[in-house]
């Protein structure tokens, strides 16, 4: 199915990013590329989003697999018309098989990408895969906004 080829694809993305960041640069080390605007700036992450701590690193790879496991199954369900809410759990899912991988292999993520709008404004630092489950949920949420309540009632999005 597409959708599966697109969450490899941006899986591989992800992963060829990290490899790049950790094969040149150290620990730590920043390089703006537009200022404050866009930094990359490479850190390893043993946290969940945002640097929140919600226990310990089994928990993370736990969540990990079961959220795969539970997007994948909707990706398989959802009727073929449902392109966009495909593409959306598609993102997700190569968000969190990107950051598992991750943790499997170094028991924290390789995060690099730092956007903000002074040395005291900063978004905290991320990567491909957290871009892939950010604008997946997005794109899920706005699905379900313009769609609204009618189309569901006829059965669209039914697993």
């Amino acid at each position: 199915m597409w959708a599966f080829g697109l969450s490899a694809l941006i899986v591989v993305l992800d992963q060829a990013t990290k490899a790049l960041i950790a094969a040149t640069m150290s620990p730590n080390q920043s390089i703006p590329i537009a200022g404050f605007l866009l930094r990359i700036t490479y850190i390893r992450n043993p946290s969940a989003a945002f640097g929140l701590s919600l226990g310990p690193a089994t928990f993370y790879i736990i969540f990990s697999v079961v959220a795969s496991l539970v997007v994948s199954y909707y990706i398989v369900k959802l009727p073929k018309r449902d392109h966009w809410p495909r593409i959306a759990l598609a993102m997700i899912l190569a968000g969190a098989v990107g950051n598992l991988i991750d943790r499997l292999r170094f028991g924290e993520v390789v995060d690099f990408i730092q956007v903000g709008l002074s040395e005291r404004l900063v978004w905290p630092i991320f990567n491909v895969a957290d871009m892939g489950v950010s604008v997946g949920v997005v794109l899920l949420m706005l699905f379900f906004l313009v769609v609204g309540e009618g189309d569901k009632e006829d059965g669209r999005l039914e697993a």
